[in-house]
């Protein structure tokens, strides 16, 4: 029986962080009973939580739900992974998508943003997401993995089918997210088969793509096998698809709230890199992390057994006091700004250069292009389901020309 689609409420991102600030009211370390799981709120905290792989362990597979067409899926995925396994593949990633790599993209991607934006260039009114910030993180990441330009939408539809959260309630539970595992089951089964048989074309004829160097990258002689560069293909589509859209979306919202936000970019563009930052302190795309307890330990004054699940809120750690003065303030000149949204530690995200590089292109360009760029209407925008994403699924915009 196929799992129908629950009934998610329509949640603004700017009444999320009433959330947090009464999860951080609970205390650093507090135990939701319902849930079985124990929520990390404090800076504090968390990034020592995030600090201790041995302690709090990424491998959550014994805790959660298992689905076949899953283990593919996440075998070369290292974000679920502890030392010393985590450690060499993330150096054979490294080997293949390097800083230099990322750099590189600039150009294409400021080509790319033109396109799209040229598309919707006899329109006043247009959805956001669906012009730009859908399609560019997609296109970039197909183009870089060598995947032929007709099949981008294929990408496009795989994510929106992982990430839509159309199967989970607001706060779900085990038995909800084994549900959620069997709806998208066919479309993870798709994709393994998809990228398998891309993989093995580029076995027999490499090209100058990331696919190909991800084949030609060793660590001690042993290279990646193509079920684990499919874990790491799976990763990418988070790291260089979801961030980027969310984050862009996440921008043009936080801008419309926060009068004069707008104007101050576009009066000096070198706040740019610094307002992105501060976007990302302020509503994190994933703004939970889960870990397993692999040892017995005392956190927050609480015992923690083995084998229990610990949430760190990197929203509410974000806004925490004790590390950003006036947290609840939107500052796009803070700095410093040592918010936790990218991870802490070993799993500090390698996607991280991608999303903003991206979003520094292409909100320069909205700026460039548009003399004014408003949200009309906050009733027509849509919200992603925030137990899997922080984000908006439509976002029409009204914008004025240079």
């Amino acid at each position: 029986m196929t799992a129908q689609p629950v009934h998610v409420p329509t949640i603004p991102l700017e009444e999320i962080p009433e959330r947090w600030r009464t999860l951080r009211a609970s205390g650093p370390v507090c135990h939701d009973e319902a849930l079985g799981v124990w929520r990390v709120s404090d800076y504090d905290t968390a990034a020592a939580v995030l600090a201790d792989p041995k302690t709090f362990s990424s491998d959550l597979s014994s805790l959660a739900p298992t689905q076949e067409d899953f283990e593919t899926f996440t075998q070369g995925n290292f974000v679920g992974m502890d030392p010393p396994e985590h450690r060499r593949l993330r150096t054979l990633v490294s080997q293949a998508f390097t800083p230099r790599v990322v750099e590189g993209l600039a150009p294409r991607i400021q080509a790319l943003v033109a396109q799209l934006l040229d598309a919707v260039a006899d329109q006043d009114r247009f959805d956001l997401v669906e012009s730009l910030a859908y399609p560019l993180p997609i296109i970039v990441i197909a183009e870089l993995l060598g995947i032929p330009a007709e099949e981008h939408l294929l990408f496009q539809e795989w994510a929106s089918v992982l990430f839509s959260g159309d199967q989970l309630g607001e706060a779900p539970d085990a038995a909800d997210i084994e549900r959620a595992l069997e709806a998208i089951a066919p479309t993870v089964r798709e994709m393994n088969g998809y990228m398998l048989e891309h993989i093995g074309n580029r076995r027999a004829h490499p090209g100058d793509d990331l696919t190909s160097r991800l084949i030609a990258a060793e660590v001690d002689g042993v290279g990646l096998r193509d079920q684990q560069m499919v874990g790491f293909v799976a990763l990418l589509l988070v790291a260089g698809h979801v961030t980027t859209t969310a984050l862009l979306g996440n921008a043009i919202v936080t801008f419309d709230r926060n009068p004069g936000t707008n104007e101050a970019l576009r009066a000096d563009p070198g706040l740019l890199p610094g307002a992105i930052e501060e976007v990302l302190r302020w509503l994190p795309p994933f703004p939970e992390l889960g870990r397993r307890v692999a040892r017995p330990v005392v956190l927050g004054g609480h015992e923690l057994p083995a084998d229990t699940m610990v949430m760190t809120h990197l929203g509410a750690a974000n806004r925490d006091p004790s590390r950003f003065g006036t947290p609840d303030v939107f500052d796009v000149t803070r700095n410093p700004n040592p918010h936790l949204t990218f991870g802490h530690g070993i799993h500090f995200c390698f996607g991280a250069p991608l999303a903003r590089l991206e979003a520094r292109i292409a909100l320069r360009a909205l700026q460039e292009r548009f003399r004014t760029l408003t949200i009309p209407s906050y009733e027509d925008v849509t919200y992603q389901n925030p137990a899997v994403l922080l984000g908006v699924r439509r976002l029409p915009v009204e914008v004025a020309r240079m």
